[in-house]
């Protein structure tokens, strides 16, 4: 029997039972499997992939959608592979047309790697800013932020849900919702009874990734970030707008390299909705 031509394969919709071929086909383009990471966006969002004849999956990508469940505002694109042996045949490209189809009129968001980037521009996103990854050990010096943090509780989901939209530009109830359950830390910064900042910590592989990470300003995002950094003795990582260019140099200051520079990309709209300067980190770049 002849084997399928790449182009004639379906595209189909995954489910959590992909998970592991999902995690196989990061492995297999030199990414860490992210079992973990996986897991919540296959369940938070939407997953796209083609299934190989000979078995495990050609392509796949990942779809976080925010905002009504009816009209979504925005919806993140991540998780975007090729497996090696069908790299540079297309696939990619058809994988992403399915999905721009699908996604309709809702604007879209993604994080490009230098190597990404040349499709999709090709097929119409442009450039809005860039982030860059930084990994490393934290080590605490120089002056104590001041700022007064503490572990998230129950009733504090509310306020913070409120403060994420504001800032963030689109409802993420679906996501926020199930931090407790995925990241190890969550917690809040306040003033006066007032949360003005709130961040995450979550296991991936062998590192803490910190995200999302919402602040009213710099010194509150440090603060943050310290209080999660002096409870794990993991190593941080973690995605930063460039244009917060005083926490870069901090973090870069206290131990986190910078290790790989994405640009953030969007599609439908030249700019992402609201409030950059109080929007430090992502929780994935996946998911926008």
């Amino acid at each position: 029997m002849a084997t399928p031509s790449l182009s004639s394969l379906p595209i189909r919709r995954l489910t959590l039972r992909d998970l592991t071929a999902c995690a196989d086909l990061s492995e297999d383009r030199g990414w860490p499997r992210e079992e973990h990471k996986w897991g919540f966006l296959l369940t938070a969002g939407k997953g796209y992939g083609i299934d190989d004849p000979a078995g495990g999956l050609v392509s796949v990508c990942t779809v976080t959608e925010y905002g009504p469940v009816e009209r979504p505002s925005l919806a993140a694109i991540g998780m975007v592979l090729v497996a090696e042996r069908h790299a540079r045949q297309g696939v990619g490209r058809r994988l992403m047309r399915h999905v721009l189809s699908a996604q309709g009129t809702t604007p879209l968001t993604l994080h490009a790697t230098p190597n990404g980037r040349p499709l999709y521009e090709e097929l119409g996103f442009k450039g809005t800013g860039r982030a860059e990854m930084v990994r490393g050990r934290f080590t605490p010096g120089g002056p104590e932020p001041r700022i007064a943090t503490r572990a998230a509780t129950a009733e504090d989901l509310t306020a913070i849900l409120r403060l994420d939209e504001e800032v963030f530009g689109a409802d993420r109830t679906h996501i926020l919702t199930r931090l407790p359950a995925f990241a190890d830390q969550l917690r809040v910064a306040e003033e006066a009874g007032r949360l003005i900042g709130y961040a995450a910590a979550w296991p991936n592989m062998d590192t803490h990734v910190v995200g999302p990470l919402i602040a009213r300003d710099t010194e509150t995002a440090k603060a943050l970030v310290t209080s999660l950094a002096a409870r794990t003795d993991r190593p941080l990582r973690t995605d930063i707008d460039v244009r917060h260019e005083e926490l870069l140099t901090w973090a870069n200051e206290r131990g986190l390299a910078t290790v790989a520079t994405n640009a953030v990309m969007t599609y439908g709209i030249t700019e992402l909705p609201g409030d950059r300067t109080r929007r430090f980190a992502p929780l994935t770049v996946a998911a926008g």
